[in-house]
């Protein structure tokens, strides 16, 4: 997506199920021809299918709302959290991306000192306000209401300010060649860019990663130091991931 009216038009699509042009130009102040070439632009990419007068979301890459994702999983996102919290020294720096599994990792850093986080989820920023210990550094970006995350081109660049320790991200899937998957292509690029601004960089990711699937390639297994799930990883991934060094932690 080349602006982000077109990642708050998916977010649109997602929560009401239709949109239509008209109310699409009337929301955004521009003209109905500009938002049918966004319509178009995106379901060309995949995003959207046309109907007449407006667009739905195209069924199979819409994400799981976020309460449902929330409460899914909830005891293997913990272990893996604690597990990845267990490899998180004092005395350094992190960024921490959306998603449910890197929130489960704020709470597990509630008793580190001397940390500083930077993240584009604001539901993070907000676990972490309870540590005196930690600083809390929040992106700015276009905010989905839906999950408290922050994308955008605005999101991409902050980061890009910055060098951390430690990259702790999430994604959506996570298929049998290795590639890390998400749905938000806003939300892909700003992972990209974290993964860039990293000394090392950690996947949290419980086994259901493992039967999903989503349109948006953030990279591959190759780029992140470790993994930490709650099951072997299907396939000949594992040993995949002994070619890259990459590492996996079982919790």
């Amino acid at each position: 997506m080349t602006h982000p009216r077109q990642s708050s038009i998916l977010e649109l699509a997602r929560t009401e199920g239709r949109v239509s042009v008209e109310d699409l130009a009337q929301r955004f102040g521009v003209t109905l021809q500009t938002i049918r070439r966004d319509l178009s632009e995106m379901a060309d990419a995949g995003l959207l299918d046309r109907v007449h007068g407006g667009a739905v979301a195209r069924m199979g890459v819409v994400n799981i709302g976020y309460d449902q994702r929330r409460r899914m999983n909830e005891g293997a996102k913990q272990a893996v959290a604690r597990a990845c919290a267990a490899m998180i020294p004092e005395n350094c720096s992190l960024i921490l991306n959306i998603g449910t599994t890197t929130e489960a990792v704020a709470r597990e850093l509630l008793g580190h000192r001397n940390i500083t986080v930077i993240t584009n989820n604001m539901n993070v920023a907000n676990i972490l306000l309870a540590n005196p210990g930690c600083e809390v550094m929040l992106a700015g970006g276009s905010l989905r209401r839906a999950d408290g995350g922050l994308v955008g081109e605005l999101t991409a660049g902050f980061f890009a300010q910055f060098k951390v320790d430690i990259a702790v991200i999430g994604c959506s899937a996570l298929d049998a060649d290795g590639d890390m998957l998400d749905f938000d292509l806003a939300e892909v690029r700003v992972s990209q860019a974290i993964l860039q601004r990293s000394r090392q960089a950690f996947l949290v990711a419980d086994a259901s990663k493992f039967q999903r699937t989503a349109p948006g390639l953030i990279g591959s297994l190759s780029q992140i130091d470790r993994v930490f799930t709650d099951r072997p990883l299907p396939g000949d991934l594992a040993a995949r991931c002994e070619g890259w060094e990459t590492a996996v932690t079982l919790a």
